[in-house]
């Protein structure tokens, strides 16, 4: 079995979906040649010899930021930043950003118990500030 050097080393750095790193060490244990491949470019990272692209997925440069995926699961981005947003996740399947999106959902959706009192709060001693400023 043979595998594209940028998808092993997306494995050496955990960036792929759970089922391709099932796939790759699964092959890895039982092909030798895939074994050798995946210490190669172990052996010529330890070297210090990157590719551009190992670069870009070690660093996550296409990743957004967590304020912009706040913005995309909120629904208050612009179309193609959103749209951007759901290619990454959906079709990329960046672990990264699933994770991140993941703890932003389970935050909104009740990791405080006393949050939606408070902003209830919040929002009355604004509210009659709000109403008394005339423009």
């Amino acid at each position: 079995m043979t595998f594209h050097p940028s998808d092993l080393e997306a494995y050496l750095d955990e960036a792929l979906p759970p089922e391709e790193m099932a796939r790759i060490e699964k092959a890895a244990r039982e092909d030798r040649a895939v074994a050798a491949q995946l210490a190669s470019i172990h052996v010529r990272r330890g070297a210090g010899v990157h590719s551009l692209g190992e670069i870009w997925r070690q660093h996550r440069l296409s990743c957004p930021s967590r304020e912009q995926l706040g913005s995309y699961l909120l629904g208050a981005l612009a179309e193609a930043p959103a749209g951007y947003i759901a290619f990454h996740i959906e079709v990329v399947g960046c672990r990264y950003c699933r994770a991140n999106l993941a703890d932003l959902r389970a935050q909104q959706t009740g990791g405080d118990p006393t949050a939606p009192r408070r902003r209830s709060k919040y929002f009355q001693s604004s509210a009659g500030r709000l109403q008394g400023k005339k423009r």
